[in-house]
């Protein structure tokens, strides 16, 4: 009885043994995994600080009044005027649409009567 005791527990702890294995390497696996994303994430971070930093210098007002001038015969582009905005009440929305009844429902008769208990 005693044998078969030592030998369940030795089998216990050779399972026991296995499975803290194959945790310890899922575990570094996620862990080196993370890593990973966290680099991925800083070099996106610094390619999105770049890409702003560009579009902030593309889009200087000089810049844009520069090629404005530049481009005047092509585009004809003017700047904006006071009188050129309208007010929120000029604006003329569309009607809305009329929609098609397909289906009738007569109205004209009698509604049912609820039937009476006793």
């Amino acid at each position: 009885m005693r044998s078969v005791l030592y030998v369940l527990t030795t089998l216990a702890v050779i399972g026991l043994a296995f499975w803290a294995y194959r945790e310890n390497y899922a575990t570094q696996s996620s862990l080196s995994e993370t890593d990973r994303l966290h680099r991925d994430i800083r070099t996106a971070h610094a390619r999105l600080a770049v890409l702003k930093a560009e579009w902030a210098y593309l889009n200087r007002p000089d810049r844009l009044l520069d090629l404005a001038d530049i481009n005047f015969d092509r585009l004809g582009l003017l700047p904006f005027r006071p009188d050129q905005f309208g007010r929120v009440d000029e604006v003329a929305y569309p009607a809305p649409p009329l929609l098609d009844i397909t289906n009738s429902v007569d109205v004209s008769g009698t509604l049912p009567q609820a039937e009476e208990t006793q």
